[in-house]
């Protein structure tokens, strides 16, 4: 079933730190399955996860629950789970892996992290250890997967966690609002505003009050990728486009400097919600739910999430997707994520590292991946009937929790999501939604493996880029900062990994 086709895809202190696995500490043994025919357990192992604040049912937690118990079962391991809080994960662990404490697996979404501690040979190569522990995982993912993930060494250092999907966000509107505004549906940048300023200014809810939002937008700079790709912007931390021959980052191009004026603009004839710098994703989730919202650009599974909620809210309510915004050059889009969006390490100073890849090969294997990516059969959380996927929606949500351990390393099998999307429900249209993001991706055009000056560099200007857009939106600062930050980006490092960057470019480009 598997498709294998060419794709086009506030530090916390440290003392804190060590009550994050206060349940299960790394000095206590983790729960073992109750299976008594098991075999012993020989080796414990600690991994490090972002359980990205799903909820157990009652009587679970991280280190109780089954589908932790079956990966225990079917690697013969002893698994204790750590999760750090998901606000902040980056920077806890960060200080983990300074702490003198040793971890077997650690996952990140963070690729300069990895470049980073792969030149301070914080990590572990794994060549050796896939080709002799972990047959299933060599095959769960195409060569080019693994390339993204080879570094300058030649040596692989992470397990890749893919997505099958190009992009993320597309925009949706709630239609019943804009009937009742008299409006059709916005196609171009123009007639967006618009819609927002009508949003914003004419009681679309009809409850008597200035309390509706035009658009809803959040913390550094989220939800405004299909407005900088009205502007041919595909605004990523690692995105690259062609001018003359040459890659430019998506930051500092001229284009940029004219979308953030735009922002600006909506920002200033209050437009945008007034909270929006403060906005993390939760606080956008309740207001889109609260019924606060009637435009934004939602992620492509959120029809399921906080679209829904709203819908049951207010029945009224009726969500669609839109067309990207086209701008005035007759652009459109939105940026391509990375191919690779996890990657699961092994810190050196793991003495288990074929351990862990025995464990990788297991979740990777046919049975262990559907396993985590369905649910376990005993639960009836799915079936397959006349060879047709369907789901126990309710049984489903309550077992979300496994996403944790199945994310750990998400092999590429484009065919068994998107019949899982559908089994989800088709009212959904999640994979309709899919279609319409995958054909309107701005691509990046440097799609190598993280390197050392990416590494070193991405996530500081990163913070700079935030920071200084944040300020050029909210008026804080004119739009000729633009200018200033640009010049800062390139001797902060942007002149050295656009140096970097080129010279890969011109050994790949096609």
């Amino acid at each position: 079933m598997k498709k294998k086709s060419n794709l086009t895809i506030s530090i916390a202190s440290l003392s804190a730190l060590v009550l994050l696995g206060s349940g299960c500490s790394q000095g206590e043994s983790a729960p073992q399955a109750s299976n008594p025919a098991a075999p012993a357990v020989n080796k414990s192992l600690t991994l490090v996860l972002d359980n990205a604040g799903r909820k157990y049912p009652d009587g679970m937690n991280e280190n109780t629950n089954p589908y932790l118990d079956y990966i225990r079962q079917q690697s013969n391991l002893n698994i204790t789970v750590i999760t750090p809080p998901p606000d902040g994960y980056q920077d806890k662990i960060n200080i983990m892996m300074t702490s003198g404490e040793s971890y077997d697996l650690i996952r990140s979404t963070d690729s300069a992290w990895v470049s980073k501690l792969v030149k301070q040979k914080a990590l572990t190569p794994l060549n050796e250890l896939i080709d002799q522990y972990g047959p299933n995982l060599k095959k769960a993912y195409p060569e080019e997967v693994w390339k993204q993930v080879t570094f300058e060494d030649g040596k692989i250092y992470a397990i890749p966690g893919v997505t099958t999907k190009k992009a993320d966000e597309l925009m949706y509107v709630r239609k019943d609002w804009l009937a009742k505004l008299g409006l059709n549906p916005p196609k171009t940048l123009d007639e967006y505003t618009e819609v927002m300023r009508a949003l914003a200014t004419k009681d679309p809810d009809g409850n008597g009050k200035n309390d509706t939002l035009g658009l809803i937008i959040g913390e550094k700079l989220a939800r405004t990728g299909p407005i900088f790709g009205a502007f041919g912007v595909p605004l990523g931390q690692n995105n690259w486009v062609e001018r003359n021959g040459q890659l430019v980052h998506s930051y500092i191009l001229p284009e940029t400097k004219e979308a953030l004026r735009y922002l600006a603009g909506l920002y200033k004839d209050k437009l945008i919600d007034s909270e929006w710098a403060l906005n993390k994703p939760k606080n956008v989730d309740e207001k889109v739910a609260g019924g606060k919202v009637g435009l934004f650009s939602a992620q492509w599974h959120e029809t399921r999430g906080s679209i829904l909620t709203n819908k049951k809210n207010d029945p009224k309510a009726d969500w669609v997707a839109l067309d990207y915004p086209v701008g005035k050059d007759g652009k459109s889009g939105i940026a391509a994520i990375n191919l690779v969006g996890s990657y699961a390490v092994i810190p050196a100073t793991s003495k288990n590292a074929s351990e862990v890849i025995k464990m990788m090969d297991v979740i990777n294997s046919r049975q262990g991946h559907e396993t985590l990516k369905l649910g376990l059969p005993e639960h009836q959380i799915w079936e397959r009937k006349d060879g047709k996927l369907t789901m126990n929606f309710e049984e489903h949500n309550k077992h979300i929790y496994r996403n944790t351990l199945s994310e750990i390393a998400n092999p590429w099998d484009d065919e068994l999501e998107r019949e899982r999307l559908d089994a989800l429900g088709l009212e959904f249209k999640m994979n309709d939604n899919i279609n319409l993001i995958n054909s309107h991706v701005i691509p990046n055009q440097y799609n190598g493996a993280p390197t050392e000056i990416l590494g070193k560099y991405s996530s500081q200007l990163k913070k700079m880029m935030e920071e200084s857009f944040t300020k050029i939106i909210m008026g804080t600062n004119p739009i000729d900062d633009f200018d200033v930050f640009v010049k800062e980006w390139k001797k902060e490092g942007g002149d050295e990994m656009t140096r970097e960057v080129n010279e890969w470019y011109s050994k790949n480009r096609k």
